[in-house]
């Protein structure tokens, strides 16, 4: 059952005359880890703006967009660990007051439509709401094998995704769901997530 508590009841998010406006990597790390103290979850956040970041970088956007997604990424989860009930509501009131680029608050604002009530709807949006789940089932893959993401194969990951008990948590109608907003196939998230994933600095 979807917690209703979480919807946002609105679409709209910061400021368009903040567009262009980030904070430093090192700034955005100083938050995530004053408010997050469950390393998992760090690791997740930080694995989630590896690869957004990546994403971007295949797309050829510039230098600063790359950031942009890279803060979407690594922020998205940054209130759940201390404030589950605000979660999503709390990040977005804090980068709002930080007059941060409108783009970066949707897209954390729409990483899951079903809970949050946000569709996702630029490149970005969907992107990370495509790589959230799928990012948590394939390292918990990683972390069963020996060789870990080493020899990884994509079908070893969809047998995962089809056994229901593997990373339980991890909800397979989302991914489904992401990748046919997305428009990119299950297969071609999990190879990209594969060969990324790895190079990750967590």
């Amino acid at each position: 059952m979807v917690n209703s508590s979480l919807k946002l009841n609105k679409t709209s998010f910061g400021s368009a005359e903040n567009a262009g406006n980030v904070i430093t990597e090192k700034e955005a790390l100083e938050l995530l880890n004053d408010w997050v103290k469950n390393e998992k979850l760090i690791v997740h956040m930080k694995q989630v703006a590896h690869l957004m970041k990546e994403f971007a970088a295949s797309e050829s956007l510039s230098l600063e967009e790359q950031h942009k997604w890279y803060l979407a990424g690594l922020l998205h989860d940054a209130d759940w660990d201390q404030w589950p009930e605000q979660h999503c509501k709390k990040i977005i009131l804090e980068l709002e007051s930080r007059k941060i680029d409108p783009e970066i608050i949707r897209a954390i604002a729409s990483h899951g439509p079903r809970y949050f009530g946000v569709e996702p709807e630029t490149k970005m949006d969907k992107m990370l709401y495509a790589f959230d789940e799928l990012s948590g089932l394939i390292h918990a893959y990683s972390l069963m094998r020996p060789t870990g993401y080493e020899g990884m194969q994509v079908k070893g990951v969809k047998k995962r995704l089809k056994d229901k008990t593997f990373a339980a948590q991890v909800s397979r109608e989302d991914i489904n769901d992401a990748a046919e907003r997305a428009n990119v196939s299950i297969e071609d998230l999990v190879q990209f997530v594969i060969i990324h994933q790895k190079d990750a600095k967590i």
